[in-house]
């Protein structure tokens, strides 16, 4: 039994029920195996740092551990482009949490009637 629950983008959720069935077959054992013990995946370094990858056949699946008991799924495919893919998608992330922190006042010091960047 695990103490996990293991969260996936409804996009990867399609992806994976597009998948051959011996492949998807695959993957869901592997997620099944990642639950069990999270740390059962190589972890990943420099840009990737605090994700884990996990090999299934010619594919990977890319996650981190979230909040305490919960596991996100990043990426899966092949393993010619998946960490390239997972670092667009860890950029594309950051941005986004960039943009949505709330505003501080020194983001709004105004001086001479313009904001400043």
């Amino acid at each position: 039994m695990s103490f996990y629950t293991l969260k996936i983008p409804d996009t990867l959720a399609s992806f994976i029920r597009g998948l051959h069935p011996q492949i998807k077959k695959k993957v869901k054992g592997s997620l099944k195996m990642i639950l069990d013990d999270p740390e059962i995946g190589k972890a990943l370094k420099d840009e990737l740092n605090g994700l884990r990858s996990f090999r299934v056949s010619r594919f990977r699946i890319v996650y981190r551990m979230a909040e305490p008991r919960e596991i996100q799924i990043v990426a899966i495919g092949p393993r010619d482009r998946i960490y390239e893919e997972t670092y667009r998608i860890i950029a594309r992330e950051a941005k986004r949490s960039k943009s949505d922190r709330p505003l501080k006042k020194e983001d709004l010091s105004i001086k001479d009637g313009t904001r400043k960047p």
